[in-house]
């Protein structure tokens, strides 16, 4: 779990959020003020999959290249996200949950679901500091998306069910937070007619 910069706006809400998007999006940024402007926790698939990489005694590359030859570790990583959708969706209190398919293992639970996405010069420019080149970026978008369709029948690029789609290239990184806390903050149940349906997803 983590925390972002105290100095930002709070924000009164109950909603339990999903963010998700490829490498580079701004999920990190957002959810970390976020979840400090909200006061409430959040858990990214990337702490679980770091989790799952110490208790098996791997880095990081080694647990990534099994997952390349096996689904057992991406089911493992997703039954626990899955789990903890479940868990924070009857809580009725505020949460967000990030990874890529937060919005589809969350479902129905999620009370917002959040995608972000920058063009692919813009989110390579934004992860030069990380471990990782064009085309390993590249080659793993394509694998993961493969991954999802092969395990769930998951189309990583059908998003019609999410209630905000955000170009974060087009902003700065406060004013996407921005307009997601307008989106909270103006948001009102007895109006809502509907959110899309989510698919199900059987792990």
């Amino acid at each position: 779990m983590s925390t972002g910069d105290p100095s930002t706006t709070e924000i009164d809400t109950t909603l339990f959020i999903t963010v998700s998007g490829p490498p580079g999006c701004g999920a990190t940024t957002l959810c970390e003020r976020l979840a400090d402007a909200i006061g409430c926790p959040y858990v990214s698939g990337g702490d679980i999959f770091r989790e799952i990489a110490e208790e098996r005694d791997m880095n990081l590359n080694q647990l990534t290249a099994q997952a390349e030859a096996s689904d057992e570790i991406d089911r493992a990583l997703d039954q626990r996200l899955q789990q903890i959708a479940e868990k924070w969706g009857m809580a009725n209190k505020p949460f967000i949950l990030e990874s890529r398919l937060a919005g589809w293992l969350a479902g129905e639970r999620a009370d917002l679901r959040i995608w972000l996405d920058a063009p692919e010069n813009v989110r390579l420019d934004r992860i030069e500091d990380r471990i990782e080149t064009e085309a390993e970026m590249r080659v793993r978008e394509v694998s993961e998306a493969g991954r999802y369709n092969s395990y769930y029948e998951i189309d990583i690029d059908d998003r019609e069910f999410y209630d905000l789609h955000i170009n974060t290239a087009r902003w700065s990184k406060g004013a996407v937070f921005e307009l997601v806390r307008t989106g909270l903050e103006e948001y009102d149940p007895d109006i809502d007619e509907g959110a899309f349906s989510a698919p199900d997803v059987h792990l």
